[in-house]
């Protein structure tokens, strides 16, 4: 009930996914309602760029955020895993314009949070309560929040081929009742290897390997030892969608559903959400059945 941040800095070391660079990751605890933060230390200033759903900035293959003219990309998983473990203020020290892939999970962001240990502040946290159904279409994609006591995720995979019609397509979790770190947190990204020479081209997956992402070729699994999910695919796609949520700058208590969804249509229902301020309330708890109405902080302009 009270907002968290890390006891003590940690570090690590990865490749960025899309410019196959080396990056040093360290996170750095955060005074309450300070928020996730993320600090470019390669260049000179070291400036900073909000975790908001605002600053999206790119969204094609990760999404990316831009304030004042400063980037960091890739910024989805490592979302999902601070929402995971309730961690609201953070300051992520990288020294590249890329968050590192480490396995293509949440996983490992999840396992460097805990061994740097959770600190809980003394200052209520507030989460975000639909209060009427958002709905946003994009294309063939549909992304919608609705109100729910909790957080629930669903998601409808749609694409047809060989390989992924062989595995479950729909997911449903409520977060109640399920752990995101046993169910959701290690899928891994995905794509098709027939498709690579055309992201490269894009100086996108110029890092990709089958030491952070599913390989897939016309008709297998390409990684020793296959899926860690029946369902993995899917569940990728909803660690996802947590992940751009969590741009939001508060957990959101409601129901989501996406089919055929992406980053694109994530960050249009994020701000969509925040735009639209009859359809939300900003409430805290005292206890956990305890709810403490408290009044809309300046929406965020879409």
């Amino acid at each position: 009930m009270k907002q968290r941040t890390i006891q003590q800095p940690v570090s690590t070391v990865g490749i960025g996914v899309h410019t196959a660079d080396k990056v040093q990751l360290t996170f750095r605890p955060a005074p309450a309602n300070t928020g996730i933060v993320f600090i470019r230390t390669d260049l000179k200033g070291m400036p900073s760029v909000a975790a908001r759903a605002d600053l999206v900035s790119n969204t094609t293959l990760s999404t990316s955020l831009t304030e004042n003219g400063v980037t960091v990309s890739c910024v989805e998983h490592l979302m999902a895993a601070l929402w995971s473990v309730g961690v609201d203020n953070l300051f992520i020290e990288v020294d590249s314009e890329e968050i590192p892939i480490m396995d293509g999970s949440a996983a490992p962001f999840i396992y460097l949070i805990r061994n740097a240990g959770i600190q809980t502040l003394n200052t209520r946290k507030q989460y975000i309560k639909v209060l009427a159904p958002i709905e946003v279409t994009d294309g063939d994609a549909t992304v919608k929040l609705t109100p729910f006591d909790g957080f629930k995720a669903g998601y409808t995979f749609v694409y047809d081929h060989h390989v992924y019609n062989r595995y479950p397509k729909h997911a449903c979790l409520d977060f109640s009742e399920t752990s995101f770190v046993d169910e959701v947190s290690r899928a891994r990204t995905f794509g098709l290897t027939r498709d690579l020479d055309q992201a490269q081209a894009m100086n996108k997956c110029l890092g990709s390997s089958l030491e952070n992402a599913i390989g897939i070729d016309d008709y297998n699994i390409l990684n020793q030892g296959g899926l860690r999910y029946e369902d993995e695919f899917v569940k990728h796609k909803l660690l996802d969608a947590i992940g751009d949520l969590y741009l939001c700058g508060h957990v959101i208590l409601g129901e989501f559903e996406g089919q055929k969804s992406g980053h694109t249509s994530n960050n249009l229902l994020a701000r969509a959400l925040l735009a639209q301020t009859d359809a939300w309330e900003l409430v805290s708890y005292e206890t956990e059945k305890t709810p403490v109405t408290t009044p809309l902080l300046q929406p965020i302009a879409a």
